[in-house]
């Protein structure tokens, strides 16, 4: 009656596999993530960029 141990060397390998296959891809969306919020927090400085490139050749009778 004892079950412990029935799991075979294989079996051990291919959950090994699905873990590391998991960390990786969670890994990977963590950088997609982390790359994206870094260009969404460049977008307050370039809008201010533009508007004050708008502002200098609206003053400068360029629009």
């Amino acid at each position: 009656m004892d079950t412990r141990g029935n799991l075979e060397a294989e079996d051990l390998l291919k959950l090994i596999l699905v873990l590391v296959v998991a960390w990786l891809v969670i890994g990977l969306l963590g950088e997609v993530l982390e790359l994206f919020t870094g260009l969404l927090g460049l977008l307050p400085d370039l809008l201010g960029v533009v508007i004050i490139v708008l502002v200098i050749l609206w003053l400068l009778d360029r629009i």
